[in-house]
Parts: structure tokens; C-alpha cells; sequence
């Protein structure tokens, strides 16, 4: 497969910047990860299974493993990373597809780390595709930008407009333990959603470029440091009671998060953006939603994500 295969087909003009020697060594082995897979209802059992897979290390799976008492159906995936992290050059692409009723919950096993860059850049593609009838929740962990690193992530969203997706993201400033908070050089995650006749539903972006930019002053992050987004493609019918219930459970966070919902365009789902003062308290909001959409959507608990 072409190094194209692997990269975002249009990268904004404040990530090239940063490309300033050719890219001789990005599609050599360990440099290009990708992983696809297709989750289907298996008629005999049931439950949602792993019907295809091929995975090009960095990056693999586990087997799909089943932890809902309520919820028997759902597969949960975890996506691993044995190099920890995204390195400079580093070009993955992610695909998961779900036929036609299954039920998963994919997350990955760890943070994705963002290294030190010098000469170019790291990028991630994530293609997901919600068949008719389907429910999905990716709720990968943390992105963390270590200094000097540059990340650039596009996502294509085709959600059935008889589906749900549940989809998360949450940046933090850098390795805080280690002294580092906004010293990269950028982050910048641009997610694009269709129906299945590639009907566009919206267009985000969330660009974090704090050499640029002072993201600490009021009207961006101003006293928080996480920012955590969740996107809720559903059928309108769920809408106006998941934007009250969600709004109610974001007040309990009051003084730990600042947030917010909105619809999406033609109320076909819900924003939620928060800003967190750290990843633990973005991350139970996170879990929260996800525990009010599961419940409302498909009449089922949601136990929390298990990891060791």
C-alpha cells in the first residue's frame, strides 16, 4: 500500500509547515500502522464478534471480550500500541466498520502519547463506519503531546441515520508530572460525519497551537487544562432528553469542569465540549454521557471501561 493509503488526504497548511526534509523514511516498517476491522452479529450466539481484521504493527487488538451482564451483545476492543506512542513520521490509519445490529464499545489499551518531533510531523486516520441498526462507542484514553510534537488526526464518521455512534476525544496539556503543560507545537483533530448516502451531518475542528497562541487567557481554556469533546450521532427521537439529562449531570461537576451541549445540525445528535482541570474529571464526565446514552438509547448499564 502507497504511503497516500495511510495519510489524511488534506493536511492543513499549520502541519505541513513542520515537514522541512522529504519523507524518505515514513513508509519503512514500524513507520505505517493500520488496523481494520468489521464487528458483526453473530446469528448463532448473539453476540457482536470480530468477522474480519488485519493489523500492521504499531498497531494491533485483543480478541473482542464481553463484560456487560445487561448488555451480553457488546463486544469490547481495546487497540494496542506496542511502540507506546505516535513518533515523528509515524502515519496510522484506523477502520472499523459495524454490519448491520452490532454492538460494540472500542477503546484503546493506554494514552496515546505524542513524542518529540524535529523534522516532521505524526498523523492518524480514523474511517468508522455504524451500519443500519448498529450502536458504537469509541472512547479511546488521553492524547498527550509531549514537547516539541506536532499531531495531526482526521476522522470520517458514516453513521446509518438508524444507528448510533458515540464518539470521544480528550487532550491534555503535555506530561504534567514531568513539568511540561502546552509546549508543544501543535494538535489539531478535524472530524467529519455522514449519513450512509454520505449526507454531511457536521464538520468540527479543534486545533490546540500554544506557541501561537496564549490558551490560558479567558475565552479559550482559561483557568482548566483538559479539553474533552463527545459526539452523540443518534436518531432525534433521543435528542431533547439526552441535551436536559446531560446538561443536569455536567452542573454535579460544577468548580471541576466547565462545559456545554449543543444539537448538532438537523438534530441528528449532540456536542458536548468540556474543560477539565484534569484528565480524571474529564474522563468520569466522559463516562457519565456515555452512561446516560447507553441507558436512554438501548436500555442498558454502562459498568465503566476495565484496563489494567
Amino acid at each position: 500500500m502507497s504511503i497516500d493509503f495511510y495519510t489524511p488526504r488534506n493536511i492543513p497548511p499549520e502541519i505541513e509547515v513542520y515537514l522541512t526534509e522529504p519523507e524518505i523514511e515514513v513508509a519503512k516498517s514500524g513507520k505505517v500502522g493500520i488496523l481494520k476491522l468489521k464487528l458483526e452479529r453473530d446469528q448463532g450466539t448473539g453476540k457482536t464478534v470480530i468477522r474480519e481484521q488485519y493489523c500492521r504493527v504499531p498497531l494491533f487488538i485483543q480478541r473482542a471480550i464481553y463484560l456487560e451482564e445487561t448488555l451480553p451483545a457488546m463486544a469490547y476492543v481495546y487497540i494496542i500500541s506496542p511502540s507506546g506512542g505516535i513518533l515523528e513520521g509515524d502515519r496510522y490509519r484506523i477502520d472499523i466498520r459495524l454490519s448491520t445490529n452490532a454492538v460494540a464499545h472500542v477503546t484503546t489499551q493506554g494514552a496515546t502519547r505524542i513524542y518529540k518531533m524535529e523534522k516532521n510531523y505524526g498523523t492518524q486516520k480514523v474511517i468508522i463506519k455504524v451500519g443500519k441498526g448498529s450502536y458504537l462507542e469509541y472512547i479511546p484514553d488521553q492524547i498527550i503531546p509531549f514537547r516539541n510534537s506536532r499531531f495531526y488526526q482526521e476522522v470520517e464518521l458514516s453513521v446509518h441515520d438508524n444507528a448510533t455512534m458515540i464518539y470521544s476525544e480528550t487532550i491534555v496539556p503535555g506530561r504534567v508530572a514531568s513539568g511540561e503543560k502546552f509546549e508543544y507545537d501543535i494538535c489539531y483533530i478535524k472530524t467529519i460525519a455522514r449519513n450512509q448516502s454520505s449526507k454531511p451531518r457536521f464538520i468540527d475542528i479543534v486545533k490546540l497551537d500554544p506557541k501561537k497562541e496564549d490558551l490560558t487567557v479567558d475565552g479559550i481554556l482559561g483557568n482548566f487544562e483538559v479539553v474533552g469533546t463527545i459526539y452523540i450521532v443518534t436518531s432525534e427521537s433521543y435528542v431533547k432528553d439526552l441535551l436536559y439529562e446531560i446538561n443536569e449531570k455536567i452542573k454535579e461537576f460544577e468548580g471541576k469542569i466547565s462545559g456545554g451541549t449543543s444539537f448538532l445540525p438537523a438534530r441528528q445528535g449532540i456536542i458536548v465540549r468540556v474543560l477539565g482541570k484534569t484528565a480524571g474529571d474529564v474522563k468520569n464526565l466522559i463516562f457519565e454521557v456515555v452512561r446516560i446514552a447507553r441507558n436512554q438509547i438501548i436500555g442498558a448499564s454502562f459498568s465503566g471501561i476495565r484496563k489494567a
